[in-house]
């Protein structure tokens, strides 16, 4: 039972499916029911999410996998199964629209809900139809979420993580400067480790101090999210749900199992993730103007590299000849590698994509060849076409060869 004065009030919802690759992994596993479960990548990869009883062993999502185990060593590791993550994700979406056209995905497993006007619908008022939703993903897809309900964003997702798992947490407006008021000020959204000790050592340590601090002040510390930031500590969010964000970025990353060092090998691999990169810009219809590199050291020190094109591209080919360009400034014979990832960002949509002109006589072959070999692969499947490069890594692979497994993330 759910008492609260604001009860029939509150239309913003969050909600956030717990721990929910480990979810779909029990569900699917019966038999890993009781058991500590890390979905990840190999003892080289990181924790993509574990389970409660995991969690209490004190494992967390983006943790390294070696350190996961030290901590709960009796732990189940799943390889991810995004496809079916994803196919979960988008059936919990479908059951969102049923309440509301007003859904804002954050991620494949939450979102942001405003079910106003909805009561006359659904015959309910918004907090029975999310209660109704929770229900529903509970008994039609075997997966639990965690609500939290209020009456700005801010304050909803803030509920929703006040109550996990399997918890519906209702934040008032009326009560939410007063809650808010002796909470750090690492609580509000958009102020991380290093802004929280600059607002500490300026004497701000709560979000009441927050509220009430000078704006001047706030903004020597926050710069332009002065205005913003103390709102929020007030509780005062006026930001709107809205629907079908477009994307700022599409990329896809690899770690490896053994770090890398040779260029060979770090250039096939690039140049797969370049073909998902394209193959996802294609299937969005859309195109990038900045390509991006990313590469993380053995030592798990994080570095990017991007370039800006004349004009936006969608081709697999421009996309991986850039990176190789920049990933041999990088690679050296003693600097090893646990990860690499290529993306786009700066999207437009696709009929701005490869303008042929003069400056690129080859375009348009490329553009008619990257089509071909698209149209093989839909029909034949993905490896109906590799490149000599990664046919050569995978034969050696096949052959015994110490060439290290990976685990993707797009």
């Amino acid at each position: 039972m759910i008492r609260h004065p604001e009860l029939r009030q509150l239309t913003l919802a969050h909600v956030d499916c717990d721990a929910f690759y480990a979810a779909i992994e029990k569900r699917d596993h019966p038999e890993l029911l009781h058991k500590p479960v890390i979905v990840g990548g190999g003892k080289r990869g990181v924790v993509a999410t574990a389970c409660y009883i995991a969690r209490i062993h004190g494992v967390r999502s983006a943790m390294p996998m070696y350190k996961a185990l030290k901590l709960c060593p009796d732990a189940v590791v799943v390889r991810p199964r995004m496809e079916v993550y994803k196919a979960v994700g988008h059936e919990v979406r479908a059951l969102m629209l049923s309440l509301t056209p007003l859904v804002e995905p954050l991620s494949i497993d939450e979102a942001f809900l405003d079910l106003s006007g909805t009561e006359t619908l659904h015959q309910r008022f918004p907090a029975a139809s999310m209660a109704h939703l929770a229900n529903l993903i509970k008994t039609e897809l075997g997966i639990t979420v965690s609500i939290g309900l209020s009456g700005n964003k801010s304050l909803a997702k803030m509920a929703s993580d006040m109550d996990k798992p399997k918890g519906f947490h209702i934040i008032g407006m009326a009560e939410a400067a007063s809650l808010l008021a002796p909470l750090p000020v690492n609580v509000i959204y958009g102020t991380g480790k290093a802004m929280s000790q600059k607002f500490n050592i300026a004497g701000i340590k709560t979000c009441g101090d927050l509220a009430k601090a000078p704006l001047e002040l706030v903004m020597t510390i926050a710069g332009s999210n002065a205005v913003r930031i103390k709102q929020l500590a007030a509780g005062i969010d006026q930001r709107q749900v809205v629907p079908d964000r477009p994307a700022k970025s599409i990329s896809s990353e690899t770690t490896f199992d053994t770090d890398l060092a040779d260029l060979d090998a770090l250039t096939a691999i690039l140049e797969s993730l370049s073909d998902k990169v394209a193959s996802r810009l294609k299937s969005n219809n859309l195109a990038g103007r900045r390509v991006v590199l990313k590469l993380k050291s053995h030592q798990h020190q994080l570095l990017t590299r991007s370039q800006t094109l004349p004009d936006p591209t969608q081709l697999a080919r421009k996309i991986f000849d850039i990176g190789v360009k920049m990933l041999k400034d990088e690679v050296a014979p003693h600097l090893f590698w646990r990860l690499i990832g290529i993306g786009v960002e700066q999207l437009v949509p696709s009929d701005q994509a490869d303008p042929v002109n003069l400056a690129e006589p080859d375009l348009a072959r490329v553009i008619a060849l990257e089509d071909t070999v698209d149209r093989l692969r839909q029909r034949h499947g993905k490896t109906a076409i590799v490149s000599g490069r990664q046919f050569s890594r995978h034969s050696h692979k096949d052959s015994g060869d110490n060439d290290p497994d990976s685990k993707e993330d797009d």
